[in-house]
């Protein structure tokens, strides 16, 4: 895919305020509430699944639906999204992200206390199934309306706008699932999910133009294939063993944020907390990342990448090592140490993600040339999705021989060691920092 030259695009008058005003209707609102509803159920689905009679290692392994479509996925949302347009893409999925939420809280909802067999278990793994294509598509329908809405000298602008969007309906979600909890049952979440996207639906429906977000123009293939040079062959190599390096160190991090609302929500279930307190937990934690989005930004600019993939690895593998001391030591001391248990842990895992804010993001633009940057790029991002597909595996294979607390101090172990790493890896091949000259 070709990027339009400058020229061909007229200049924007508008301000960036205003232009982000404008987006927020068709990419920003929608999102929020996209996440909102996602946030709210991810927390609860392996404490869905243990009620309806999953083992814990099953009920951990159900997260990899997710990891497999973030692998797999972004091609065929290309291809489709190129093919109908974004607009069209999105609408279409999110109808039938509305229908498997309807269809899983009918379903479900007789099912829970209890009375779940083979038949509900199925149909809890096909409404994941089409819940994670679809936010796929979501997801990438508006990375690729944003590419080409914003204008190149604000673009960095847009897409931290819309990170953060994310980080506040993690906010939102869990909260606002704990209140939809305490007045039914867990499977109003499906509810919850089914009345956001609806609503993020009809405002994209209404609000995001056709003409941008159209079906890309038709063009030759001919010109687009040229014989691989050996200059070529060998930037290749050194972009791949470049891009190995840091994610060797990096990965440990995907796998972190992939475990948490497994290995959290399961080692809650197991102190005996009710689904209310862990939702509240993750809320809570997720507001603290809020607050070192930008923080996080100006220190990785000022200082270098090093000073904050450092200590984000570090903090989180403390984090999840300390959940598992804790879950061990203070497992039957009752509901009150319980949730201390889960709490403070979770909050040091939070900063750590937060201070981690854009890091996978800034650091793949790092690793890949200008030259043919998208096809770099799509190098990193099935590198991550391979983290993200690994990480599930790491619960499930533990939690078969040990306690789920193991798991948690397994992937504590990963991150510390990816922190390590990323201390003597990120110097070499990052830029240093607006402080510091070469």
């Amino acid at each position: 895919m070709t990027t339009p030259a400058p020229s061909s695009r007229p200049r924007d008058p508008r301000t960036p305020a205003q232009v982000l005003r404008s987006l927020t209707p068709s990419v920003y609102a929608p999102s929020l509430l996209e996440f909102t509803g996602l946030a709210a159920l991810m927390p609860v689905v392996p404490l869905i699944a243990r009620d309806l009679g999953f083992s814990i290692p099953q009920a951990a392994a159900l997260s990899m639906i997710f990891g497999l479509t973030s692998f797999f996925g972004p091609i065929p949302a290309g291809r489709l999204i190129s093919r109908i347009g974004a607009r069209r893409a999105l609408v279409i999925t999110g109808v039938v992200l509305v229908a498997a939420n309807l269809a899983a809280y009918l379903m479900l909802d007789p099912a829970l206390g209890g009375g779940g067999d083979l038949t509900h278990r199925l149909l809890l793994i096909g409404v994941l199934l089409v819940m994670a294509a679809s936010t796929q598509v979501w997801q990438f329908g508006r990375q690729f309306y944003l590419g080409t809405a914003l204008p190149p000298a604000m673009r960095a602008r847009g897409m931290t706008l819309f990170g953060g969007v994310i980080r506040l309906g993690e906010v939102i979600g869990p909260l606002l699932g704990a209140v939809v909890m305490a007045v039914g049952s867990m499977a109003w979440v499906f509810l919850l999910f089914a009345v956001t996207a609806a609503a993020g639906t009809v405002m994209i429906a209404l609000f995001l133009p056709p003409g941008e977000a159209g079906p890309a123009p038709a063009r030759g293939r001919r010109s687009e294939r040229r014989p691989r040079s050996q200059a070529r062959g060998r930037l290749d190599r050194a972009v791949l063993r470049r891009m190995i390096a840091v994610g060797l160190g990096i990965s440990p991090v995907m796998v972190a944020r992939v475990n948490r609302p497994v290995i959290v929500p399961l080692l809650g279930d197991s102190l005996g907390l009710d689904p209310v307190w862990i939702s509240i937990v993750f809320g809570v934690s997720a507001a603290l990342e809020i607050l070192l989005v930008i923080p996080a930004g100006s220190l990785m600019d000022r200082f270098g990448r090093a000073a904050v993939a450092v200590p984000c690895a570090l903090l989180m593998g403390a984090g999840f090592l300390l959940l598992a001391v804790l879950g061990i030591v203070l497992q039957g001391q009752g509901p009150g140490l319980a949730l201390v248990a889960l709490l403070v842990p979770s909050l040091l895992i939070g900063l750590g993600n937060g201070l981690g804010s854009g890091l996978v993001m800034t650091l793949g633009i790092d690793v890949s040339p200008v030259y043919d940057r998208a096809t770099y790029l799509a190098w990193w991002n099935t590198m991550l999705g391979a983290g993200r597909l690994a990480a599930p595996l790491i619960v499930t294979g533990v939690t078969l021989v040990a306690p789920v607390a193991i798991a948690g101090a397994a992937t504590g172990a990963i991150c510390v060691a990816g922190g390590i790493w990323l201390t003597r890896i990120l110097p070499r091949v990052t830029p240093s920092g607006g402080t510091r000259r070469r």
